[in-house]
């Protein structure tokens, strides 16, 4: 555990190639993620390095947000920090989704108590020719992947690194509302007004997204997250037509990127909160290991996408509100749902500010100590 001492994030002296890191030693996550038998099963927190950790909330990230993801060690000293409390089986790289409106030349600001605001949004279709070209926003974001070479050479091989990103619709709903928004009703008035002019920032977006996630493998990602994090805002038919598209054009084209640069493939997750209605699609749409949340019954998730992928999640965040025994049991009964293999534990969604990290740490061991108890029997 204390092997991830404080002082470790210092750049390093050259950039390392991939294969100059240090050996895996525990790569149940990636087993799982691949459809391979584990001795038990893995567990990560959708974030898991954030504000319910009291040492997160003494660094500058709590702070200026952005300028904390624009530095490597920063990002690397916060992606470690949840690996110092609990026996997590993969870590996932601070950063944020809205690096990529960045990159393509929005400004963004999070502002504390609201979320992210975007002083200037995209209202009209000439705002488009705003954007900068999708081709250089990989070179605008070499901090990302600084942050991943670092990380990956500091985490000694502990646990595999996760990269991200968020899909083309999330991304397009806050280029449009200009930050959160209970509805999503100016994105979805583009969607309906605005149809073409929408698919060709749908299209902006997902250009921008295949190098960078390529890039984020290059510099050490050993497996990649897709957020689609507003698809409950669209219907089956908005979904069908606006965001899976682009969410398969990902990872059909991040995979012939990964190859074209002589990368080994890596395993990639989608993520559509509230997505329910396209469970079967998201199960075919090129991802070994499609991510629920908590509104989903794990068996009947199990018989809609079959099991040639990967399941992930589905505990309610609030469920760690619950007492530790509780937690337990709630568990337990989580992973029986899902069954011992082809299953990653998780949240249904990220950690809430207001978090236990105790808490946290018992839904960790839990999983640990009741999935070898169900392999045994």
């Amino acid at each position: 555990m204390d092997t991830l001492v404080r002082e470790t994030c210092s750049p390093p002296t050259s950039s390392p190639k991939p294969q100059g890191f240090p050996e895996l030693k525990n790569d149940t996550f990636l087993r799982a993620a691949w459809g391979e038998e584990t001795d038990y099963t893995p567990v990560w927190c959708m974030r898991q390095a954030g504000r319910y950790l009291p040492e997160f909330r003494e660094t500058r990230a709590a702070q200026d947000f952005f300028s904390t993801c624009r530095s490597p060690e920063a990002c690397c000293e916060l992606t470690l920090q949840p690996l110092r409390r609990f026996p997590l089986d993969a870590a996932i790289i601070f950063s944020d989704i809205l690096v990529v409106p960045q990159a393509l030349g929005m400004e963004v600001t999070m502002v504390p108590g609201k979320g992210p605001s975007f002083p200037e949004p995209l209202r009209e279709e000439r705002d488009l020719e705003r954007l900068r070209d999708p081709a250089t926003v990989a070179s605008e974001l070499g901090y990302v992947f600084q942050a991943i070479t670092l990380t990956r050479q500091q985490l000694a091989g502990r646990v595999p690194l996760i990269g991200f990103a968020g899909a083309p619709w999330t991304l397009m709903t806050y280029m449009v509302e200009g930050g959160g928004s209970s509805t999503m009703s100016q994105a979805k008035r583009w969607l309906y007004q605005r149809p073409q002019a929408s698919h060709q920032l749908l299209r902006i977006l997902t250009d921008a997204l295949v190098p960078y996630l390529v890039g984020q493998v290059a510099a050490g990602a050993q497996a990649l997250q897709l957020f689609e994090s507003h698809a409950g805002h669209l219907g089956p038919q908005l979904f069908s037509k606006f965001a899976l598209p682009y969410i398969r054009d990902v990872s059909k084209r991040v995979k012939a990127g990964l190859q074209e640069a002589g990368l080994a493939p890596v395993p990639m997750i989608i993520f559509a909160k509230d997505g329910h209605f396209a469970l079967e699609e998201l199960a075919q749409a090129g991802y070994e290991v499609v991510g629920l949340d908590w509104t989903v019954a794990p068996e009947k998730a199990r018989e809609r996408v079959g099991k040639t992928v990967t399941l992930q999640g589905n505990l309610d965040p609030c469920a760690l509100y619950a007492s530790e025994e509780e937690i337990g049991k709630l568990v337990q009964q989580m992973l029986n749902d899902f069954g011992p293999q082809r299953y990653i534990a998780n949240l249904g969604h990220g950690l809430y500010p207001d978090m236990d990290p105790e808490h946290v740490g018992a839904f960790v061991d839990a999983v640990h100590k009741h999935s070898r108890l169900l392999r045994q029997n």
